[in-house]
């Protein structure tokens, strides 16, 4: 095998494919401007959203209390809530969003809070509606204070000390790093934009050093040189692997700039409130560089069989729908792999994709399954050297190579 050989086909496409804008924006451009809106623009607009939610003075009903004027009285009194009239269906007011939350009093609610007796307070909201639980929560916290007061007025009429009900403090500490903070939360996505980004910074190379070449009517020229097939398929994926290699290093590069920049910007509430989210958005740069030494077999499979499935069409619209399918059986392993409970062990080791998110998502919060370290980077190397060699034996067949 002539490493020259390889080495030249691997220039030409090179040179070839930066000199192309689309691979450019694909490669580069999109990877490196993605992180920043995910990370920077998303979360503040995110934020904004929230702050703009909760500044709004959600509408809420009282349902009942007719025979409680106290409780209505102070609940009125309530800052950050209107109230308006009751109606009968206020569920569907509540559904449609006109208002906002509906609490029912229970009859007799005044006089069962000065005999002792136990009452029970309904709270009526929109589950996952943001502006409803923002209006549950102000209603939760009116009956909480006045649950406490209640307590705390009953046990001073009986000269009991308010310490009885309170005998020690719960103080949480986190004793984690903030690394592992970090790696904890981050630990599925890392992984997952990775082998995401590895896939689609491969897609549209394979395509065109393929179906495009057919489409063009370059293919025949290329094949004449006096250079094996063996060799020119090694250094078509050489360029396949490298385009998806540095798609996905530019795309985290760029998301540690982002965090870095997000934790230093300053500028009133907004950047307080994400200072504040992502101050445990910290990364061990070594965890960063396993899971890419993981990752690079994985990088190896996907450049080697898009070439290969490219390699079967006749047009580079053609190869778009053949590879198109190709990208949920790679999100499905990798999204399975951010689902809680699933836990590495000896057979998800050997399912590709799956196999390298579960590890990699352990190696960014700082653990190290050696074991399963070496059971998944051999399954992932004898899984890229099948698509590879798949590759180079379609590249030798001439029915696929000029198929009608």
């Amino acid at each position: 095998m002539s490493m020259r050989n390889i080495g030249v086909v691997f220039r030409k496409e090179l040179v070839d494919s930066l000199r192309d804008r689309r691979t450019l924006i694909s490669m580069v451009v999109v990877p490196i401007l993605l992180m920043p809106v995910l990370t920077i623009g998303m979360s503040a607009l995110t934020i904004r959203l929230v702050n703009r939610a909760r500044q709004d003075v959600p509408k809420v009903m009282i349902l009942g209390g007719q025979d409680s004027p106290r409780t209505v009285t102070a609940l009125k009194q309530a800052p950050g809530v209107e109230f308006v009239a009751a109606a009968e269906n206020y569920k569907d007011e509540i559904i449609e969003k006109r208002v906002r939350a509906a609490v029912e009093i229970p009859p007799g609610f005044d006089a069962a809070l000065e005999s002792g007796e136990t009452k029970k307070i309904s709270i009526y909201y929109y589950e996952g509606e943001i502006r409803s639980q923002f209006a549950s929560q102000a209603l939760q916290g009116f009956f909480r204070s006045l649950r406490d007061r209640t307590v705390s007025q009953r046990m001073a009429a009986r000269n009991i000390p308010e310490t009885l009900l309170k005998p020690f403090d719960i103080t949480p500490q986190n004793v984690a790093p903030p690394e592992k903070v970090g790696g904890n939360i981050l630990g599925g996505l890392i992984p997952y934009m990775v082998i995401l980004l590895c896939l689609t910074g491969a897609m549209y190379p394979a395509m065109d050093l393929t179906a495009g070449e057919k489409e063009r009517g370059t293919m025949e020229t290329i094949l004449c040189s006096p250079i094996s097939r063996t060799h020119l398929v090694l250094g078509k994926f050489l360029m396949v692997l490298t385009a998806a290699l540095a798609t996905a290093m530019l795309s985290i590069a760029s998301m540690a700039v982002s965090f870095k920049y997000a934790k230093s910007s300053a500028g009133g509430q907004m950047a307080d409130a994400r200072r504040a989210a992502m101050a445990n958005l910290t990364l061990d740069p070594k965890g960063v560089i396993a899971v890419f030494a993981m990752v690079l077999p994985i990088a190896v499979m996907f450049a080697a069989a898009l070439l290969a499935i490219s390699l079967f069409a006749k047009s580079f619209k053609e190869a778009q729908s053949y590879i198109s399918p190709l990208m949920i059986v790679v999100i499905l392993p990798a999204v399975a792999a951010m689902l809680p409970g699933i836990e590495l062990n000896t057979r998800l080791a050997l399912i590709p994709i799956l196999n390298t998110s579960l590890v990699s998502k352990e190696i960014v919060t700082g653990t190290y399954h050696w074991n399963y370290i070496a059971i998944i980077f051999a399954s992932s190397c004898v899984y890229a050297a099948i698509a590879l060699f798949v590759a180079v034996k379609l590249f030798q067949r001439e029915d696929v190579l000029f198929r009608a």
